[in-house]
């Protein structure tokens, strides 16, 4: 038994010895596809779909391997029209993705440089002042995405990040409550800004325009976007399309350290893109140390 266990180690040892820089960019990208695939099924709600289609994969390779001409004709067949039902299908994510990955794109900047303590500070006074007395807000904090497109559509503020200003922007007879104020580098860069609704037709009946909106705006960026209800005065947040409700000022406050300044980062809330650099990092020294 031991010998059989330390021959699968010398073997494994081996072929791992064997593998090259070309091998290893490509075990990463793979690895980065399949993510984002379980990633992307997870958040469309796709899941039992995606068991249909992993049993029509194992059924093909299965009619392959005992040689069953006409079922392994007809599942390829069905396979090659599903790719294109696939895209029909998920259209509008597909979209959104795509949208999310040009914005990116377009303005990056660090997490630290985008907001203060300061600003955050502020944006949680406000926030709790409206939700006290039960004043509508949509507060969109800009992180990596371009936000230049949604700026466009409000009134352009520049201003400092201050608890009046942001209650006098949502006061309820003020002429640009209606819409969101766009926050970006720690100001208030417009407000009266128009965003676009979730396709999302499962959300709860008792969510308004202000909800929907904010989570439309998540889903095609990386913005983190707070909303103060106007009829429960209840404090939400929302990211990547997922909606935190009922917030205290001490729950509001922490994720948005946790979500807008660098240093806050934790372990269990690293995105996948740092820990792939930690891996091949330590992967890299560990070879270093080998020829050594």
């Amino acid at each position: 038994m031991m010998t059989a266990i330390s021959n699968t180690i010398s073997r494994a040892t081996n072929y791992m010895m064997t593998i090259g820089i070309s091998d290893f960019i490509d075990i990463i990208l793979v690895a980065f596809l399949i993510y984002n695939l379980i990633s992307f099924v997870r958040k469309t709600g796709s899941f039992y779909l995606a068991k249909v289609l992993a049993l029509l994969l194992v059924s093909l390779w299965i009619s392959d391997i005992f040689k069953l001409t006409v079922i392994n004709f007809l599942l390829r067949k069905t396979v090659e029209l599903g790719l294109i039902a696939l895209l029909i299908l998920f259209q509008p994510e597909l979209r959104r993705l795509l949208e999310r990955m040009g914005t990116s794109l377009s303005y990056n900047k660090s997490a630290d440089e985008t907001v203060t303590e300061t600003a955050i500070s502020q944006i949680v006074i406000a926030c709790t002042d409206m939700s006290s007395s039960k004043t509508g807000a949509l507060i969109i904090m800009a992180r990596n995405s371009n936000m230049n497109q949604i700026i466009s559509t409000g009134t352009v503020i520049n201003a400092d990040v201050t608890v009046e200003l942001i209650k006098n922007i949502f006061f309820n007879k003020a002429p640009l409550h209606d819409g969101a104020l766009i926050v970006r580098d720690a100001r208030l860069v417009a407000a009266g800004c128009v965003l676009p609704l979730t396709q999302q037709t499962n959300l709860s009946k008792d969510l308004g325009m202000r909800h929907r909106a904010g989570i439309g705006l998540s889903e095609t960026s990386d913005a983190v976007v707070i909303i103060v209800s106007e009829e429960t005065g209840s404090i939400s947040l929302v990211t990547d399309g997922n909606l935190k409700r009922h917030l205290t000022a001490e729950r509001l406050e922490k994720l948005l350290r946790e979500y807008l300044l660098k240093e806050d980062e934790t372990i269990e809330k690293r995105s996948f893109s740092i820990v792939l650099r930690d891996f091949v990092k330590g992967v890299l020294d560990g070879r270093k140390k080998e020829k050594k």
